[in-house]
């Protein structure tokens, strides 16, 4: 059995791109004092997701670098590898994206958000490759938003690259007279907690989902174990770290391993 300790930032939208930096620093530290090998971030979390007419200043790339070298030196100091929910400028284009930071600070890569909510067209553009990552004894995966709750090969191909575990950053807001769970899949709920079960089952892999702090949310932050019971979740719109051990060994990928994508029609 190997036990991988992960942390998923359950964490207030923040006020500003600098607070969004402090909020990051603070989480790791925390994460580390946990003693986790790693800590996820949600959907776009430095600067923030810019949601709807959103009064956020325009992409600043240099922010941007400041900021992850900042993170990159809060994760060196806690020994805490970070999927960070980020935003970078590619050819004049701005990504949804997922910063990957190891426990020494190095940066390991990027994985930008491929499939676009229909929302999102008008403000970002999509990434066009997926890939994996390793800290210590875990190989994972990320899946942005979108992705993961409609596309279900955004969580089979990293299972299928030997990825034992997928996240899931994301950012998901109440509408207006939506329905408030108080527990995870509600039957009166939308699909969207369901989704994460199918993909964590159907892959056999372990799905870790994280989400903003926000009154009303309709998801919130949770672990899907590989055949598709949920392990834990964050109560919902409660601030916090929710810290997570995770056996690897029952993450096989088998069902992952089994998909045959001629057999596919679509």
């Amino acid at each position: 059995m190997t036990i991988a300790r992960i942390a998923l930032a359950n964490l207030r939208f923040p006020s500003s791109p600098d607070e969004s930096v402090q909020s990051a620093e603070d989480a790791i530290a925390r994460a580390g004092a946990e003693h986790a090998l790693v800590v996820c971030f949600p959907e776009a979390f430095v600067p923030g997701y810019r949601v709807g007419a959103s009064t956020m200043s325009p992409p600043n790339a240099a922010f941007l670098e400041d900021a992850w070298s900042c993170v990159e030196r809060i994760a060196k100091s806690a020994g805490v590898a970070v999927v960070l929910g980020t935003e970078r400028v590619i050819d004049d284009a701005l990504r949804i994206s997922a910063l990957v930071i190891d426990r020494d600070g190095t940066r390991l890569g990027f994985q930008d958000k491929v499939q676009l909510d229909p929302s999102e067209d008008a403000m970002y553009a999509a990434g066009s490759e997926r890939r994996v990552f390793r800290v210590g004894p875990l190989t994972f995966g990320i899946s942005i938003c979108h992705e993961g709750w409609r596309y279900p090969e955004t969580v089979r191909w990293p299972a299928r690259h030997g990825a034992q575990l997928v996240f899931h950053p994301h950012y998901h807001w109440a509408e207006p007279g939506s329905f408030r769970p108080t527990t995870f899949g509600d039957p009166a709920n939308t699909f969207h907690e369901g989704a994460l079960r199918c993909r964590a089952a159907e892959n056999t892999c372990y799905v870790a989902s994280v989400n903003y702090a926000s009154d009303g949310s309709p998801t919130t932050s949770a672990v899907i174990r590989p055949d598709g019971n949920v392990l834990a979740y964050q109560p919902y719109g409660v601030e916090g770290l929710l810290i997570v051990d995770v056996d690897l060994s029952a993450a096989t990928g088998l069902l992952a391993a089994r998909f045959k994508p001629e057999s596919a029609t679509a």
